[in-house]
């Protein structure tokens, strides 16, 4: 799933490329991807692309105060062109949800798979948008204290917090996974219980993780953004692998719809935490 440094480096792309030009029109190949009826999406032909923004892991491109937002979901992904085909995508075919034209170049909006959870919306204001309403702060803009207000009185285990939206903004499952290794706390940590030293360390990991992962997305063009974010993941998707830092096997721990990963030695006390998926394949 994109998350907040993918996300940014996607608005970027479209503050480069999109801004200025005027929207020539928009295709809707699948009709279950819009989220509002009024106004109508034939209201963006005509405007100019004014602004392009991230809120948390929304996109948000303004066309002279109309908002064209949209969520990427799990396996949805925005894909730029220099060379629009003039002919419509077909409705119901291939991966293309919606296209922007602007002018001959623009981008479609794609998603792989059969779950169908890519979003998008046409308001006046983003606010109207029901998952940006319920935002938290955003992770780029949470300082210490900010931080330590959020994880006051939260009983969740700390990996889920960190992924929950309205706490945090912009953060996913693979980036919490990063930030966690980085601070040397196990996901299953209570939020509450964290001493000062441990948040100093997660408000740290948290903003060294992201600001790197910005940085090098921004230097990547759209169609590289996935595999810039794999190359730099060291515990997220590497299970049975090195620690890069200690050695020891990374480590799963399986949900229904996800997983996470983590290190032993880093961040457990070389516990290996109990995988329920795994110990009821095991009966």
């Amino acid at each position: 799933m994109p998350e907040l440094p993918e996300v940014e480096a996607l608005a970027q792309h479209l503050r480069d490329n999109a801004v200025g030009r005027t929207v020539a029109r928009v295709d809707v190949a699948s009709m279950s991807v819009l989220k509002t009826a009024s106004p109508p999406w034939t209201e963006l032909h005509g405007r100019t692309v004014t602004a392009a923004s991230r809120r948390g892991k929304y996109l948000d491109l303004d066309c002279d105060g109309l908002h064209l937002v949209c969520h990427l979901a799990r396996a949805g992904w925005l894909r730029w062109s220099d060379k629009l085909s003039p002919t419509p995508p077909k409705p119901g075919r291939g991966p293309i949800a919606l296209r922007v034209n602007l002018g001959g170049v623009g981008f479609d909006l794609t998603e792989a798979g059969t779950q169908k959870k890519l979003a998008v919306w046409v308001v006046a204001d983003p606010g109207e948008v029901p998952g940006i309403a319920k935002l938290g702060p955003d992770a780029l803009e949470l300082d210490v204290d900010g931080l330590t207000a959020v994880l006051s009185g939260r009983t969740e285990r700390i990996k889920t917090l960190l992924t929950e939206q309205s706490s945090i903004a912009g953060i996913g499952n693979a980036y919490s996974d990063e930030i966690l290794h980085a601070a040397k706390l196990s996901p299953f940590a209570t939020a509450s219980k964290l001493d000062a030293d441990a948040v100093a360390r997660l408000h740290a990991s948290t903003q060294e993780i992201l600001r790197d992962a910005v940085q090098r997305s921004l230097k990547q063009d759209a169609a590289r953004l996935k595999a810039e974010k794999r190359s730099g993941l060291r515990v997220h998707a590497r299970t049975g692998l090195p620690c890069p830092v200690c050695g020891d096997l990374v480590r799963e721990v399986s949900f229904a719809d996800r997983s996470m990963q983590y290190c032993p030695t880093c961040q457990t006390g070389g516990r290996t935490l109990a995988d329920r998926r795994l110990s009821r394949l095991l009966k």
